[in-house]
């Protein structure tokens, strides 16, 4: 495991503070831990996974993976993820990089995966362009995300909180973005995908309304 001294393309120290306690006790709390092992089910090869926090993801990836390179651009996260990477069963590289310039070659992974990233980046196309570029022809998408979800009051909520206090105080976070039509307009060929709240018992927030699927890069035609 390494880090790689750069400039960070993320700053957001009190959030990552905050952010790593909570999603620790998210873990058994809101299910996360089964959502992860359902997320990463199935991979092999190489992977990236692009915004990987403090790296919780990092414990549920199956032995079928040969290499995780782990891209987290904050600097606190990314010493958690550092962290977590070496309590990880397969091996796992954590970088610096930001979603938007991701530091790796074209076509170099079997899978990317994204895992609570595309609330917070700051261009979703490029972001997404980007993962499809270092992916190989055929090469997998997995993604798990909130966005946009429930009725119009909710929807007003999610769209004030949006233009008002909400990315301020979330690490830039934007609640009313859709995942699902980012993910076709980047070109990437949709599989299944399942619309969940989390938590799915209890109250219904702002970020409950979640999606869990799968894309693939297409394989072009010669």
């Amino acid at each position: 495991m390494t880090t790689r001294t750069t400039r960070d393309a993320v700053h957001h120290p009190l959030f990552a503070r905050y952010y790593t306690r909570v999603s620790v006790r998210a873990e058994s709390a809101l299910g996360m831990a089964a959502l992860r092992d359902r997320l990463l089910a199935g991979l092999s090869g190489r992977v990236i996974e692009i915004g990987a926090g403090n790296g919780l993801n990092f414990a549920h990836y199956p032995g079928a993976v040969a290499e995780v390179v782990a891209i987290e651009p904050e600097h606190t996260l990314r010493q958690a993820a550092v962290q977590a990477a070496l309590r990880a069963e397969v091996p796992v590289d954590v970088a610096p990089g930001a979603a938007e310039a991701l530091p790796v070659k074209s076509e170099a992974f079997d899978a990317a995966v994204l895992s609570l990233v595309l609330c917070s980046v700051r261009d979703v196309p490029r972001a997404l362009a980007e993962a499809r570029r270092v992916l190989r022809p055929g090469g997998e998408l997995r993604f798990f995300e909130h966005g946009a979800g429930g009725g119009r009051l909710m929807g007003v909520t999610q769209r004030t909180l949006d233009r008002t206090v909400w990315p301020a105080l979330n690490g830039g976070c934007r609640l009313a973005r859709d995942p699902i039509a980012a993910v076709r307009e980047a070109g990437f060929e949709l599989g299944p995908y399942r619309r969940l709240l989390v938590p799915d018992k209890g109250p219904v927030l702002p970020t409950s309304y979640c999606v869990l699927g799968t894309a693939w890069r297409p394989v072009e035609a010669v």
